[in-house]
């Protein structure tokens, strides 16, 4: 059965992990919130009536699949198949009670792995070096390292199930790759920013889950939001400085000599000011540019930020998914008559059978869609100790 909202029509079925459809869609929900993130795993929550021919389908290691006028939204993995609460007399929720389920898309799967120094090896007899992939396409870099730790190359006990790359879309610049030990996801992430501004994403297709790197779109000329087109809802929109202009890399100390990079943006620092940032490497040159990426990417994550959030409304002639995609860059026009051109960051599906649907899409910096503190000490943790374990 497929619920209509409004006029966009929603199914919600439960897969397990062989992506095998476990029984009726599941009807009875009241609230069904789904964000998909530009390079970053996915999330969604709904919640049920918990009639038990549901309850049943709710199992560790099922999934879950959205579906929106018969295209696939999102599909992942539930993280949290069962929050249940009920109750009588009004001290909860009446019988059978209510089930909230949390779920993530299929890159969240993609994120719990690490980039193992010799992938083809077992753990016990990994090499105390790093893994290298010098002067290779982005994409192709990418690709490669998502395959030989979790795809299809890897060792038979890390390969995702059902798993593949999807088709060589011929995109990206050249890069170098030099990691140990640290999250595949980011990564990845990093490559893509180096090898021209890429997107990556998991997502079930027929009996597969598939891998791909894509090159995003500029379409400010044709996705524009404004109040005057009538699909521009409210706004909230934020400029700030810069956190870094200059970010000074320094290679591994066990190289002689020691090898130094500046990397700078001096747009950026001339119109506010110089703002320099240490970048602890572990590479033992730049002859590959992987100091140089990694610069590149301090000066990313530290770009004066632009941060726009929007509430669009889909119109026959612009709609979510269909005329943009996460990692397009598009145009908003302010009532202030600032137009900002920046990419799409997040869309954000909110629906209910008794309001209708709702699209919000994020637009602007790295750090708009998430907490950038937490985000930044996570994966500076991350980086540091991947950088001592190769010393």
């Amino acid at each position: 059965m497929t619920e209509e909202v409004g006029s966009v029509a929603i199914q919600l079925l439960i897969t397990n992990r062989d992506l095998v459809v476990q029984g009726d869609p599941l009807t009875d929900w009241s609230s069904l919130d789904v964000t998909q993130v530009f390079n970053e795993p996915g999330s969604g929550s709904v919640d049920l009536v918990a009639h038990a021919e549901v309850m049943a389908q709710l199992q560790p290691g099922n999934r879950m699949l959205v579906i929106r006028d018969g295209a696939v939204w999102m599909s992942g993995p539930m993280e949290v198949p069962q929050d249940y609460s009920w109750g009588i007399a009004g001290d909860g929720e009446p019988p059978p009670g209510k089930v909230t389920v949390n779920f993530a898309d299929d890159l969240a799967v993609v994120a719990g792995y690490l980039t193992w120094p010799a992938p083809g090896s077992a753990w016990s007899a990994q090499p105390n070096g790093s893994r290298k992939i010098t002067n290779a396409n982005a994409e192709a870099a990418i690709r490669q390292l998502v395959d030989e730790n979790c795809g299809p190359g890897a060792r038979p006990d890390r390969r995702i199930p059902h798993f593949a790359l999807g088709p060589v879309a011929g995109v990206g610049t050249t890069v170098s790759v030099d990691t140990r030990l640290e999250r595949l996801l980011d990564v990845c992430r990093r490559v893509a920013t180096d090898g021209g501004g890429l997107g990556i994403r998991a997502r079930q297709v027929g009996s597969q889950i598939l891998f791909e790197v894509y090159q995003p779109v500029d379409r400010t000329s044709t996705a524009r939001f404004s109040a005057g087109l009538g699909n521009l809802r409210s706004f909230t929109f934020k400029r700030s400085a810069p956190t870094v202009t200059h970010a000074l890399v320094s290679g591994s100390e066990q190289a002689f000599p020691r090898p130094y990079v500046e990397v700078a943006d001096t747009t950026a620092a001339s119109s506010w000011w110089r703002v320099e940032q240490l970048v602890d490497s572990s590479a033992d040159s730049n002859d590959g540019g992987q100091l140089t990426q990694e610069g590149r990417q301090a000066l990313a994550e530290g770009a004066a930020p632009v941060e726009l959030s929007t509430v669009t409304v889909d119109t026959e002639d612009l709609r979510a998914g269909r005329d943009f995609g996460l990692g397009d860059k598009v145009t908003v026009a302010l009532p202030t008559g600032l137009e900002v051109r920046d990419l799409v960051r997040s869309i954000r599906l909110q629906a209910s059978p008794e309001s209708g649907e709702q699209v919000t899409s994020l637009i602007g910096s790295p750090d708009a869609t998430t907490d950038p503190q937490m985000v930044r000490i996570v994966r500076e943790l991350s980086r540091r100790l991947g950088r001592i374990e190769a010393r």
